[in-house]
């Protein structure tokens, strides 16, 4: 199983599939939309992580079907792809806590280092 930290396109798919089930192309549309266009995949990149979590347990195939001659997988997340998700959600959360204290900090400590300014 696919252990944490998640790299952002793996982490990405996940989330894009905790909303539905979907196929290839809307996962590659809402992975655009989730990061706020910063990540477009690739579809070979795409169909690689896909393979990769199906493997891996992480997500399974739901059904297929066929569209204009095509046929359309679409997958979702399995338990254990629903929990690995949310462990890493989790996990960023409490970085970006720490961090924010941490921010925090720094800020106050950078105002309290800045010399007095006087008015005359």
């Amino acid at each position: 199983m696919t252990g944490l930290p998640l790299r952002e396109p793996t982490f990405l798919i996940l989330a894009a599939l905790a909303a539905e089930p979907q196929h290839g192309y809307a996962v590659l549309e809402d992975v655009r939309r989730i990061s706020e266009d910063r990540v477009q995949l690739q579809a070979g990149t795409l169909y690689g992580i896909l393979e990769r979590l199906r493997i891996d347990g992480l997500i399974e195939l739901d059904r297929e079907e066929v569209v204009a001659s095509r046929l359309r997988r679409y997958y979702r997340l399995t338990t254990p792809g629903l929990d690995l998700l949310s462990a890493e959600t989790d996990r960023l959360h409490r970085n970006a806590a720490a961090a924010d204290r941490r921010l925090r900090l720094a800020r106050r400590n950078d105002e309290a280092a800045r010399p007095a300014v006087r008015s005359h």
